[in-house]
Order: structure tokens, then C-alpha cells, then sequence
């Protein structure tokens, strides 16, 4: 499977990291539903994948909203964290997006724009040694409003020093996709592991 682009040209690239750079989501579902099946409360995998993007501490917050539970949001957070890392030996990269960091990387600044955690992000990066790549990283610590909002995509573009208009994201998620268009930049979508097999 080859990522057609669109037609250019761009002043850098902003990456999505989890099922964008790195393919993790399969592993964070299952870090997921080990950590919430403590507290007897359901996550089905459509849902996991349709909330991609969504920080941590939302999708817990949301869970005890739809399910009338109390599960402590930071206690959660952590556990559900703790089992990913443990996880991260399995951690690959996903090729098709590293051939075009590969190709632009020292010539286009890049910037990593996640919904996860920074210490996630730097975490997954460093286990497929692309950590130096980047310019810089936008963690769910440094913005208020999430994907589908554009703010973190625009942070990154203010920090990198280029127009919104220059940047394109590759992003695994509809409302990575959706922040991305609301920022006024292009936007590649990066298939699901499941739609890479087919």
C-alpha cells in the first residue's frame, strides 16, 4: 500500500501519532479493555476506534457519563497507560508513513500532534527510533480543546514557524481529519490495520 499525497507544496508535515506514525491502537484497545473490564465497564472496539484522537482523561470521563460510574478519571489514566508501556516491546512502525518521513526528513520540519499524553507519544517514538525526527510534539497536555477542534494542529504550525495553509497531516482518524480541515490544512488519511491487510 503506497499514501498518495495531495498536491503540494507544503512547508511541513504534521503527524497524528498512534495508528498514524506508530501502530499501536491494537495495543491500546487491548490496554483498554483490561483496564475498564476492572470497573465492569463495556468499550467496544468500534467505539475505541471511532473515538481515535479523543485524550485519555475524555474518554474516561465520557465512559462514566454513558455508564453512570465513578471510575477515578487520573487512576484509570495511569493504569491504562501503565499496561500500554509494558506493551511497547510489540511496538512497530508503520511503513508507509515512515517512507514519507524518510523521504522529506531535513528538508520539511515536522511536528507530532497527538491526542495521548506526551510522555505516550515520546514513549512509542523512541521504540521505533523516530524520536529525532521531530521538531516538535503537541500533547493533550498543551491544548484545551481536542480533535475535531483544530487547536492543537494549529499550535503546532505556530510553533514550527508555517502558515496553516503550508502544513499537511496525516492522521488514521475521522476527527484527526476533521481538525485538520477545520485548521485550513490539508489532510492525507492513513488506513486503519485492517484496511492495510485488505
Amino acid at each position: 500500500m503506497t499514501l498518495k499525497l495531495p498536491d503540494g507544496p507544503f512547508k511541513a508535515y504534521l503527524f497524528d501519532c498512534d495508528g498514524t506514525i506508530v501502530d499501536s491502537m491494537p495495543l491500546h484497545y487491548i490496554a483498554w479493555k483490561t483496564t475498564l473490564a476492572e470497573y465492569g465497564c463495556p468499550f467496544p472496539e468500534d467505539l475505541f476506534y471511532a473515538w481515535g484522537g479523543k485524550p485519555v482523561d475524555e474518554i474516561i470521563s465520557t465512559l462514566n457519563g454513558m455508564h453512570g460510574l465513578n471510575m477515578p478519571v487520573e487512576e484509570v489514566g495511569i493504569r491504562k497507560e501503565g499496561m500500554y508501556f509494558d506493551m511497547l516491546p510489540q511496538l512497530t512502525a508503520i511503513k508507509e508513513v515512515v517512507e514519507h518521513i524518510d523521504a522529506q526528513h531535513g528538508r520539511l520540519p515536522f511536528a507530532v500532534v497527538s491526542g495521548g499524553r506526551r510522555n505516550s507519544v515520546i514513549r512509542s517514538l523512541t521504540t521505533v527510533n523516530l524520536l529525532d525526527r521531530f521538531q516538535t510534539i503537541v500533547g493533550a497536555e498543551d491544548y484545551v480543546n481536542s480533535k475535531p477542534a483544530p487547536d492543537a494542529f494549529l499550535l503546532a504550525a505556530e510553533r514550527l514557524g508555517v502558515a496553516p495553509a503550508s502544513c499537511l497531516v496525516f492522521e488514521d482518524t475521522s476527527l484527526g481529519i476533521q481538525a485538520a480541515t477545520a485548521a485550513g490544512m490539508a489532510s492525507v488519511l492513513v488506513p486503519s490495520p485492517l484496511q492495510r491487510l485488505g
